[in-house]
């Protein structure tokens, strides 16, 4: 995760500075604000600002105004009871704001969840760095035979080497071919000045999808705890649950009794439907169900009986 100079001297500046504030701070998130947390080859996801915390949550369950003399016991119980009964608008009064460096084609996944405010770097403006993203061995799969939009084992040997020089070589090439159509280098100049060059708008379109682009992306915690549920799972594609892992940790050091509740019956809960829920009531009383019984289709039931760790 090569930082330019530039970047450096600006993150050590902005960590230099410090603020007074009647406003609730968390020293924990205090900490890494602002650092650049590296993800993938050349990516990097930094907490750049936030508001509130999980007395806020509280606050607004309560409408109350401010802490009180409330034990943490009682805060942890009331946000276990939101995150519990999916009462979310408590968790709509905090909000935090990243700047994430991400391959373009995470970033088209990424920006599909439509509730963050997004400004991303312009390459209509600006030119963009030679970085392009590579997946280690272990993550360069193949197919997977019964997902769709999933991958299975690695490649290995010859083929994997053929895939990786294949991807390595049309960025290159791309690259290449966006310098010489734009015609200008770092410093604005033309190094063949008998030709014009073509719009950074139009250059930039035959660009691979591996290369990085950078955005600040602002969002409420009740919108990134469900952005979270989707791309840290286990099924979620790997670059973009990289992304979400690292996240994952600002969001424990920001709100961790509101971290913990989502581990527990998010992350790491599992939703019966309505038909689930008597099949394992008739299970409990000793009935012995089938998936046909159960009116489940396969792929559910599979899924609920993984979950309750037991054999289809």
């Amino acid at each position: 995760m090569p930082l330019t100079p530039e970047q450096k001297a600006q993150i050590e500046a902005q960590r230099a500075e410090s603020s007074a504030t009647r406003r609730p701070t968390v020293a924990a998130l205090e900490e890494v604000l602002y650092q650049a947390q590296p993800v993938l080859d050349h990516g990097f996801v930094r907490v750049v600002d936030y508001m509130g915390d999980d007395a806020a949550i509280v606050a607004a369950a309560r409408v109350s105004y401010g802490r009180g003399t409330r034990r943490v016991s009682e805060d942890a119980g009331l946000i276990n009871y939101l995150m519990r009964h999916r009462h979310t608008t408590p968790f709509e009064m905090c909000e935090i704001k990243y700047h994430v460096k991400l391959p373009i084609f995470v970033a088209r996944q990424w920006i599909r969840h439509r509730t963050a405010n997004v400004n991303e770097y312009s390459a209509r403006y600006s030119i963009l760095d030679n970085e392009f993203y590579l997946p280690a061995p272990e993550h360069l799969g193949v197919q997977a035979s019964a997902n769709r939009q999933g991958r299975g084992d690695a490649l290995t040997g010859d083929e994997a080497k053929r895939v990786m020089e294949l991807l390595r070589g049309d960025a290159e090439q791309t690259y290449a071919h966006y310098q010489d159509m734009l015609n200008e280098d770092e410093d604005g100049k033309a190094p063949d000045p008998g030709r014009q060059g073509l719009a950074r708008e139009l250059a930039r379109m035959n660009l691979t999808l591996n290369f990085y682009t950078q955005w600040y992306w602002k969002i409420d915690l009740y919108n990134l705890l469900h952005f979270l549920s989707l791309r840290a799972d286990a099924h979620a594609q790997y670059e973009i649950r990289a992304y979400a892992e690292v996240m994952l940790e600002t969001l424990k050091r920001w709100v961790p009794i509101t971290y913990d509740a989502f581990c527990d019956y998010r992350l790491g809960g599992f939703n019966l439907s309505a038909k689930g829920l008597e099949a394992v009531k008739k299970m409990l009383a000793g009935v012995e169900v089938t998936q046909k019984d159960s009116g489940l289709s396969p792929r559910e039931w599979r899924e609920m009986m993984a979950a309750l760790g037991r054999q289809g």
